[in-house]
């Protein structure tokens, strides 16, 4: 099969999406479709990606009934390989919910839905770790029940600092109240009982995880992407050491500066693990390191690649070739490629402008390292593509990228723990 005779389709129009119609673009010169419930910055005013907005087409049934109707009357050339790529949470879940429906129509791989649910869960995911034996930080699971007026007045199993955040991330979406955040890191008891008396008062019904705070800035963490094939072997995997993250409350935890990693434990314990639960597809991981105990300890998975997850294809390992080369060329499985953090082609990945980040991220050896890729001109961006900056779509990320010298100025504060 030629490479004019696959199309890549992708569920979504997020940061994740224009990354990957940039990878299919680098790869094989091509186009790349897309279809979400709405049309978001990263991928307006774009000449590689055709953003097809439906409404209704990010919940059921819009999303089946939508993608069914394509498959009869659009994408139906017997000579064609349509290639489905979910670029979010939500379009990985209906898409391993219904893939037998979608099968005759696409080629794609989609984890089986019963895994998919553990996974995505976090209560369920860190038993997933406790069964496999990886680290995790220690948890406590607060739940509606356990309230009393209102209020949690038990004790934790661990001192504060600690980390909350919600055990359904779908559901927290829909729930509103002041101070409201992707995640929390609260200093004493008061601020706490305060925090989730307003969590459950705002409507919010379902679990809520309450972590030990590993100490340590955003330079601790981890961040793994890596692609699994039919047969369960890994066919890449890449490390990022993010040296920065987005402080804005509805955006806590997205990483926007990342140098390349490497670390062969991580690699060996990951890769042992998807090829344990048999899953497919790609896969993100979020660790931080705990120099208490000098565990990398895994705060959860994401069942497709990471929103920074350009940061590998950047870096000389391509996601879109990956996953083409396996399901549309049908290559077989010889070895795992991994990520190298002195690779000839390792560049510094940037989601801020340089000025944030020389600003921002704390000094270390790490940040010497990346302003070193900086002055040799090893960098980029996801979204600032020379194949694809029209007057109107440079205009749009100019704006896009200066609103963060704002978020930056009103929310970050050190997190040392």
């Amino acid at each position: 099969m030629s490479q004019e005779n696959f199309l890549p389709i992708l569920l979504g129009s997020d940061m994740n999406v224009y990354g990957m119609a940039r990878a299919f673009h680098e790869a094989y010169g091509i186009q790349s479709v897309a279809y979400a419930g709405a049309e978001l910055a990263p991928t307006r005013f774009s000449k590689i990606v055709t953003i097809n907005q439906v409404e209704g087409f990010d919940h059921d049934p819009g999303f089946t009934e939508t993608l069914i109707k394509l498959g009869k009357n659009t994408y139906n050339d017997p000579a064609m390989k349509y290639l489905l790529i979910p670029c979010g949470d939500g379009y990985a879940e209906l898409l391993a919910k219904h893939k037998e429906e979608l099968k005759p129509y696409y080629t794609f791989i989609a984890n089986d839905y019963s895994l998919l649910k553990r996974l995505i869960n976090k209560v369920s995911f860190y038993e997933v770790c406790e069964e496999y034996g990886l680290p995790y930080p220690k948890t406590f699971i607060l739940t509606p029940e356990l309230l009393t007026e209102g209020t949690f007045k038990g004790e934790l199993p661990f001192d504060f600092p600690v980390a909350l955040k919600p055990a359904n991330s779908v559901a927290w979406l829909s729930v509103d109240f002041e101070g409201r955040k992707k995640a929390f890191i609260i200093d004493n008891r008061t601020e706490f009982e305060e925090i989730v008396s307003r969590i459950y008062q705002a409507g919010y019904q379902y679990e809520m995880i309450v972590q030990d705070f590993i100490p340590g800035d955003d330079s601790n963490m981890r961040v793994l992407n890596a692609y699994v094939d039919e047969n369960h072997e890994v066919r890449v995997m890449g490390l990022g050491h993010p040296l920065l993250e987005d402080p804005t409350p509805g955006a806590v935890g997205n990483y926007v500066v990342i140098i390349p990693d490497e670390n062969d434990q991580i690699y060996q314990m990951i890769r042992k693990f998807l090829k344990e639960i048999e899953y497919v597809g790609f896969a993100n991981f979020d660790l931080k390191y705990d120099a208490r105990d000098g565990q990398y300890k895994l705060f959860e998975i994401n069942l497709r690649q990471g929103r920074s997850s350009f940061f590998i294809t950047l870096s000389g390992l391509n996601l879109a070739k990956f996953i083409t080369e396996d399901l549309v060329f049908e290559k077989p499985y010889t070895e795992t490629v991994y990520g190298k953090a002195d690779a000839p082609e390792a560049k510094l990945w940037l989601g801020v402008p340089k000025n944030i980040f020389l600003t921002y991220a704390k000094e270390n050896p790490a940040k010497e390292r990346a302003k070193k890729l900086l002055a040799e001109n090893r960098w980029g961006t996801t979204v600032f593509y020379k194949e694809d900056l029209s007057l109107k779509r440079w205009i749009l990320l100019k704006r896009m990228f200066h609103l963060y010298n704002k978020r930056f100025k009103t929310y970050f504060h050190t997190k040392e723990g």
